[in-house]
């Protein structure tokens, strides 16, 4: 069955190609050929200011710029986040950009009583692809992917998207022709099959 899928790519260096977007154009193109409707955003190329306050945050307008983004976030039936670890983490814009899009009243809305409020995107699963240095196995295990995790329990779920999974790329800078081959491989079908 035919899904809406939305692709972020979040790598912020949009002066070169990196790993994430051949990622994130493999899976692209797997979930084209099985006949998915999909929607490209690229985060750096987006212009928006950095969120000050709590009250800017629950009560501040929605900068112009971001307004067909999330627009495509309430649109998707699966959406599929690309990033680099940085310094252990999302990199600065991936969160910049959740903290503006995500906002109450789209996202969650506060109801008195229940300290979790309302989920707003319920309905909608993710798929988070993290690429990094390290080998993936390092990461997931000696340091408990802890960064990948929040993002999926206290980003993600707080507003309902679930299931979300995760797929940890790793070694990137000694990552041989016929790996990448493996993972470009691999992204394609979960595209095909909009996981």
């Amino acid at each position: 069955m035919s899904q809406r899928i939305l692709i972020l790519q979040g790598h912020p260096d949009a002066s070169e190609a990196h790993l994430c977007h051949a990622l994130a154009d493999h899976y692209r193109e797997g979930a084209n050929a099985q006949g998915h409707e999909v929607r490209f955003i690229d985060l750096a190329s987006l212009e928006f200011p950095l969120l000050h306050s709590q009250k800017e945050w629950q009560a501040g307008p929605l900068p112009t710029s971001l307004t067909a983004a999330q627009e495509a976030i309430g649109w998707c039936q699966h959406l599929v986040l690309f990033f680099p670890l940085w310094l252990g983490d999302m990199p600065a814009l991936v969160k910049a950009f959740l903290e503006q899009v995500l906002r109450p009243g789209f996202a969650f809305e506060y109801v008195e009583g229940n300290p979790l409020g309302k989920k707003g995107l319920k309905g909608r699963s993710a798929r988070v692809v993290v690429t990094m240095g390290m080998p993936a196995a390092i990461y997931r295990h000696l340091y408990r992917a802890h960064s990948v995790k929040s993002l999926e329990r206290n980003i993600l779920g707080f507003v309902g998207l679930s299931p979300v999974r995760e797929t940890l790329v790793g070694s990137v800078e000694a990552m041989s022709e016929k790996k990448r081959n493996e993972w470009f491989h691999k992204l394609h079908e979960l595209g095909a099959k909009a996981k």
